[in-house]
């Protein structure tokens, strides 16, 4: 890049250098994170098949653990790929425009993944809490009813932050010290007034994630509430929301340590924040598939039904082989 004066000049390309200060050991990063990506794609895809190829699968609660696999398998695909590229060979450049469409992808998939763990609270809140109504309340135009206003919010709130980011001018540097596109890793890097952008930023965390999570463990707190009331036959809904609290609670807790790492003073290192901000997308994609997955008794069921016909099929190939062999000698 020419060395221009700030005055004349607004970058519209960018360098993302996340993890530059492990030096020669940058590289082996690839390592770690290829696995994990691997595992996310692999788990989900599983979970995706068995819930579309299994009648049994196709109630309400199956079905939000096949949307939420569905989420889990595309969010990685926005930003690993570049990332992999970047640790072994420095393909490191992304235009501004690729960087607002990253972006937006990033955080629209990250909030429909939020809102749909508040759909599966309400799953478990109708079918323990009002089972009798269950299936009426569960049907999609009652269902839609629930959906629409948080799907319309996540929509608007992700729509106005990217659109504010993009009309800022880059004159300080064209160098982003992350591994993708993060909002305000890209907004600091403007000239200007930029508060606005870091208060829609607050905003778009406080009335999405964390909004989300207020509602999920209230519904969590009605449901314990209920249960207890009515003995121990719903000890093991107790442990499926408890599991899934815990696994909201780490995803919660990366995301607004990421967020606000960049708004207050604190000793986090850059390597510490782009860890942090890359594991908030990355965890939930790769344990997700586990939790609401391989915990569920009759998809964990189908799952080994699965295995088992996976390694007799080589076996009865191979005998039809044999036999088939055999009666051609004959």
């Amino acid at each position: 890049m020419k060395n221009l004066s700030a005055q004349n000049i607004s970058f519209t390309d960018f360098n993302l250098i996340g993890f530059y200060s492990l030096g020669e050991w940058r590289p082996l990063l690839f390592i770690p994170f290829f696995l994990m990506f691997l595992l996310s794609i692999t788990a989900n895809s599983t979970i995706i098949y068995l819930i579309i190829c299994q009648k049994s699968l196709h109630s309400p609660m199956y079905v939000l653990i096949g949307l939420m696999a569905v989420v889990d398998l595309i969010s990685p695909i926005f930003f690993v790929p570049n990332m992999l590229l970047s640790f072994l060979f420095n393909w490191s450049w992304i235009s501004l425009t690729g960087c607002l469409i990253q972006m937006f992808c990033i955080y629209y998939v990250g909030a429909f993944q939020s809102t749909l763990l508040f759909w599966m609270a309400l799953d478990r809140y109708f079918a323990i809490c009002k089972p009798l109504y269950y299936h009426k309340y569960m049907e999609i135009s009652n269902f839609l009813k629930f959906i629409i206003v948080p799907v319309i919010r996540n929509g608007l709130l992700n729509i106005i932050m990217v659109s504010l980011a993009g009309k800022l001018s880059f004159c300080l540097t064209n160098v982003i010290d992350h591994c993708f596109c993060e909002h305000m890793a890209l907004v600091q890097l403007a000239c200007g007034d930029t508060s606005i952008n870091n208060i829609v930023g607050l905003l778009s965390v406080f009335l999405i994630p964390t909004a989300d999570f207020i509602l999920i463990t209230a519904s969590y707190a009605v449901i314990f509430v209920s249960v207890f009331r009515s003995g121990k036959a719903n000890m093991k809904a107790i442990n499926t929301c408890i599991t899934h609290i815990i696994v909201m609670t780490c995803s919660l807790i990366f995301a607004l340590i990421a967020f606000m790492s960049y708004r207050i003073q604190n000793n986090f290192s850059t390597s510490s924040r782009v860890f942090v901000s890359t594991m908030y997308l990355l965890f939930p994609s790769c344990f997700n598939p586990i939790v609401y997955g391989m915990r569920t008794k009759e998809i964990r069921k189908r799952f080994l039904q699965f295995i088992k016909e996976v390694k007799v099929f080589p076996l009865q190939r191979n005998r039809f082989k044999k036999k088939k062999i055999n009666n051609i000698i004959c």
